[in-house]
């Protein structure tokens, strides 16, 4: 690291967004009744006696005026899936609040919804900070929900995923000295598939059907009239193929229909056959929230953004299953 003797602005810039902040939008309303909202990550706490915040606004806002006349604004610590909002609210030239729910508040500062978080306060004094005014609110009401934050770093959104105190470990002792450990990312994947496969797979005895079963039904649930070879092309990856006895199988249990054509066969799902799936579906989704209420929702939503990166960056170039015909 090397200590910069001048300041480079978009240099400095860079190092302030190093800092991770949460992601909000403060809200009020004009001296003639127009709701104004900004994206903002320059909130931050003051103090618990008396409950004090603070943000700061450039002095070239053009909602300056706006805040500077206004007693009463509100924070909303903006939740991971309310991104597009963010967006929507850091833009110029349109109408911000168009289709959006309000609640009635302690004043009439516009109040949003399905937030994490969200402070309802009064300006108690405001300072200048340079290029920006600094406000220091009075909070008047608060509330708060456990939807996991967005998050904002090195000038992008990304996900909070907590970082427990102490070391996760898997074993009760320490791992042997040799080069295979637990913190190997393919056993960490693979057991935690393995984990939540038994789990399904026990769920799936209770249906008369076998793995292989589910992964055809659930491919025939999304893209219909498949060869075999069309089929075994998305469900590869699992090691387990479909065979024309398998398929037979099925048919015979009436959940595929069989369409001759001349030099093909494909497989049709039934409506016992969509019946199926959707049952073999809704019992994986059973055994993911039980693994995600484990987990939290703002980790769950963390380990499925990374395992998307993780498929996008090692996709060994398997057909895209939702891909229009």
């Amino acid at each position: 690291m090397t200590t910069q003797k001048g300041f480079d602005p978009q240099d400095f810039r860079a190092a302030l967004g190093t800092f991770t902040t949460g992601v909000t939008i403060i809200t009020t309303r004009t001296a003639g009744g127009e709701a104004i909202g900004i994206t903002a990550n320059s909130f931050n706490s003051v103090s618990l006696d008396p409950p004090l915040v603070l943000w700061s606004l450039a002095k070239n806002a053009r909602s300056l005026e706006a805040f500077a006349s206004s007693k009463h604004w509100n924070v909303h610590v903006l939740s991971a899936d309310q991104e597009a909002l963010s967006g929507r609210f850091a833009r110029q030239g349109e109408d911000k609040f168009a289709g959006l729910e309000l609640e009635e508040g302690v004043s009439n500062a516009p109040l949003l919804t399905d937030c994490t978080a969200r402070f309802q306060c009064r300006t108690a004094f405001s300072y200048d900070g340079g290029d920006h005014v600094i406000f220091v609110g009075e909070v008047l009401a608060y509330d708060r929900s456990t939807r996991p934050p967005l998050v904002y770093q090195a000038g992008q959104y990304a996900l909070a995923a907590r970082k427990p105190r102490d070391e996760v470990r898997l074993g009760s002792t320490p791992p042997p000295d040799c080069s295979y450990t637990e913190d190997l990312l393919g056993y960490l994947l693979g057991r935690s598939h393995y984990q939540m496969l038994h789990a399904l797979r026990q769920l799936l005895s209770t249906q008369a059907l076998d793995e292989r079963s589910f992964f055809v039904l659930s491919v025939l649930s999304i893209r219909d009239s498949l060869t075999l070879d069309e089929i075994n092309a998305f469900i590869g990856y699992t090691g387990m193929l479909a065979t024309i006895e398998s398929m037979n199988t099925l048919e015979a249990h009436r959940l595929v229909a069989i369409e001759h054509e001349p030099g093909k066969v494909r497989y049709v799902l039934t409506a016992d056959g969509r019946e199926a799936s959707l049952r073999q579906i809704a019992l994986a989704k059973a055994v993911e929230e039980d693994m995600a209420s484990r987990l939290g929702p703002g980790d769950a939503m963390a380990l499925k953004l990374l395992l998307k990166r993780l498929i996008a960056s090692s996709d060994p170039g398997m057909p895209d299953l939702w891909a229009p015909r």
